[in-house]
């Protein structure tokens, strides 16, 4: 019997024990009451965030919100063709001008063939009459007698004229040649006689004296600049070395407007370099351009002054005023020393542009609401017309900002 029981207690042992929970209406109501309230807590939370986060993007678009402004000035084209006069003297009523000049050069190098030259020396003489006071003419090809006994030609027909009463010997200049080719004709300064008085009273009473030194005698090869290219040379220099200082000076006045028809160019020297084994030399002109510049504002009102109404006292410009025909009355006669007044005419087409002032408009949007955008355009005449571009689109005020302004001013070209 004991032995049964045993048994019966290990297969006992390896069963499980369930327990059941049973629970009153009450209980079952409250479990769904505090599960409705966490999912509304739940649900309120996500609200509050889905808030939280469209009101953070809204801040945001604010604080970074941007306008942009196009801007179309009034304009007016005109066909301009108007006689204007001017004055170094800025006490009058009439439009001033100043002086201002600049020194430079123009270089350009070419090569030279090596060439078989036979050429006659040359040079100028003074030619003195201290014989009588009545003159005295001498033919073309007049011989002279130099000190270094060569035998020159004058080039031209002269004549010498008479000593004045006090005595002091008539003179004249004129070009001589050497009678043949080369080198040693070539001198220093020399004295002359004139060979066809000689063995008469007029010889010793007749004399010259070279000016400068006698070149350009040579016979052999050599690399010369001839007369042709050097005559081609200068003028391209020329006008090489006026442009250069042209713009130079307009690069360095600025607010002053020069003009080319105002610009007088003195040259100083063309220098012939020394010619380089390999045939090259360098040729340099040197020169000083002068010119007549204007205030450009100044300018601007001279031009302009009958294109306003009464009321109007707008400050405009002009695009393309450096680009107008600029025409100096009397230049030839002009001497840039001593100019105090000058006439002139300017002519072309223009477009007259009314100005704005940028800074003050833009400050004037600042945190204005955009309804009041054509408010404030009504304040400014010199604008035409106005669109203004904001984002975010949907902000409807300018930013605080100059910085997030951009003010784009554009006129018809």
């Amino acid at each position: 019997m004991p032995k049964h029981f045993f048994e019966d207690m290990v297969r006992v042992k390896g069963n499980k024990k369930h327990t059941l929970e049973i629970k009153t209406k009450e209980q079952l109501k409250a479990d769904v009451e505090i599960k409705y309230s966490n999912n509304k807590h739940r649900y309120l939370l996500w609200f509050v965030a889905l808030i939280s986060i469209i009101f953070c993007f809204f801040a945001f678009s604010f604080l970074f919100s941007r306008a942009e402004v196009s801007i179309m000035l009034k304009t007016k084209d005109v066909v301009l063709d108007k006689n204007l006069s001017a004055s170094l003297d800025f006490n009058t009523t009439v439009l001033p001008f100043e002086l201002t000049h600049l020194s430079g050069d123009a270089s350009k190098m070419i090569f030279l063939e090596e060439k078989d030259l036979k050429e006659k020396a040359e040079g100028k003489v003074i030619l003195y009459n201290k014989f009588s006071s009545i003159p005295q003419t001498l033919l073309i090809d007049t011989r002279l007698e130099g000190s270094n006994d060569k035998i020159y030609k004058t080039k031209t027909k002269v004549v010498i004229p008479g000593m004045s009463k006090d005595g002091t010997p008539g003179q004249t200049n004129v070009d001589i040649y050497a009678s043949t080719e080369g080198a040693e004709y070539n001198s220093t300064p020399l004295d002359f006689k004139i060979l066809g008085f000689k063995g008469t009273s007029k010889y010793a009473k007749f004399y010259g004296r070279s000016v400068g030194d006698i070149t350009g005698g040579i016979v052999g090869r050599s690399r010369q600049v001839s007369d042709l290219q050097k005559m081609e040379i200068e003028k391209e220099l020329k006008a090489t070395l006026k442009n250069e200082l042209f713009d130079k000076i307009s690069n360095k006045i600025p607010g002053f407007l020069l003009y080319k028809d105002a610009t007088f160019l003195s040259v100083e020297d063309f220098v012939i370099g020394p010619v380089a084994s390999d045939g090259s030399v360098i040729l340099t002109e040197r020169g000083t351009l002068y010119g007549i510049i204007f205030n450009e504002h100044k300018l601007t009102q001279e031009i302009t002054k009958d294109n306003f109404e009464k009321n109007d006292s707008s400050e405009v410009f002009i695009p393309n005023i450096k680009d107008l025909n600029f025409s100096l009355s009397g230049k030839e006669n002009i001497l840039f020393d001593s100019v105090k007044n000058i006439n002139f005419n300017l002519s072309g087409s223009v477009k007259i542009v009314w100005e704005l002032d940028v800074d003050k408009f833009t400050t004037d949007l600042l945190d204005k609401p955009k309804k009041d955008f054509d408010q404030i355009l009504s304040q400014y005449t010199s604008i035409n017309s106005a669109l203004v571009k904001l984002s975010p689109p949907w902000i409807q005020s300018l930013p605080g900002k100059t910085k997030d302004i951009k003010v784009i001013v554009d006129y018809a070209k």
